[in-house]
């Protein structure tokens, strides 16, 4: 939050704290050019499995939607696909995915 607190102007500043909803944030970052970093893509993951626990939908792969392996989760809470939807979705985005690093 600090280094999104730190980009944005005073104006800005005073919208964005604790209780701001993730969506607001998220819409923010564009605008103080922080779309391209790690805090971005880690905002964007979260506000995805949140929204799976609201639909009563976390822990199903978002692309076969069975469950994801509970190691899987537990590595990382905002997993969207199993292990083989996962390498599936590398092999045909690996250029695009290349393209972002």
């Amino acid at each position: 939050m600090r280094l999104i607190r730190d980009s944005l102007n005073a104006t800005e500043v005073a919208h964005i704290s604790m209780e701001t909803p993730l969506g607001k944030v998220i819409d923010y970052l564009p605008q103080v050019k922080l779309i391209n970093t790690d805090i971005f893509t880690k905002f964007m993951k979260l506000d995805a499995a949140y929204c799976q626990l609201e639909l009563g939908l976390y822990g199903l792969c978002s692309d076969c939607e069975i469950d994801i392996e509970p190691p899987r989760l537990i590595a990382d809470p905002t997993e969207q696909r199993c292990t083989d939807c996962e390498q599936k979705f590398r092999r045909e985005h690996r250029h695009e995915l290349r393209l972002n690093h």
